[in-house]
């Protein structure tokens, strides 16, 4: 089974090209939805213990959490340090049902890939980028984003160029959706090829 890691910074259409891989039957594991489940589960009781007012109601408020983070910002490497190793588990027991399902190909989506080692973890790497001009223009019109917010971000993600270097595959997201599909595509028959030739090996 080979395994993707696909990442890409912060407005590049990751997510969009992730729901791409999973229309072509490639199982999909997405590490932003694990911790998302998480806050309502296994990671509440220890960042209660860190941020006890980012709690609402038993789960963590995700907009308390980061406002907390933005006065305490050392306070990042704590709440890593709880949230990672549980991330971990999840991915685990992902690979492990995909695997035992007979997949020959499936896809971590992880944003955070190269600054938590995660590429470690995979067999191969795509990133997804567009010109910088594009991706501010994406970023800035989200809800509650401003500069100060998106620089902050930028600041603490490995610059495009540099992933782009570290890729075995790059898709540019910045030509449309149809344009990125048939980047996807191409990538998954390749990379179906290569497991066919290493399990007829």
């Amino acid at each position: 089974m080979i395994i993707v890691g696909l990442t890409g910074s912060i407005g590049m259409g990751k997510s969009t090209t992730a729901a791409l891989f999973a229309d072509e039957g490639v199982p999909v594991n997405d590490a932003d939805r694990v911790v998302h489940e998480l806050y309502r589960s296994e990671a509440v009781a220890p960042i209660a213990g860190l941020f006890p007012d980012a709690i609402v109601n038993g789960i963590v408020d995700r907009a308390k959490l980061s406002a907390n983070l933005a006065k305490n910002p050392a306070k990042f490497k704590e709440l890593e340090a709880i949230v990672h190793p549980l991330v971990r588990d999840k991915e685990r027991a992902f690979l492990d049902r995909q695997s035992a399902l007979g997949h020959a190909l499936v896809l971590l989506d992880i944003p955070l890939l190269f600054e938590t080692g995660g590429q470690k973890r995979v067999d191969r790497i795509v990133v997804v980028s567009c010109e910088p001009e594009l991706q501010r223009e994406r970023v800035l019109v989200r809800p509650g984003m401003t500069e100060e917010k998106f620089q902050l971000i930028l600041s603490r993600q490995v610059p495009d160029a540099e992933k782009r270097v570290r890729a075995d595959y790059v898709i540019d997201t910045g030509h449309g959706i149809d344009s990125a599909r048939a980047q996807v595509k191409t990538i998954v028959r390749e990379l179906r090829e290569q497991a066919e030739r290493t399990d007829n090996a």
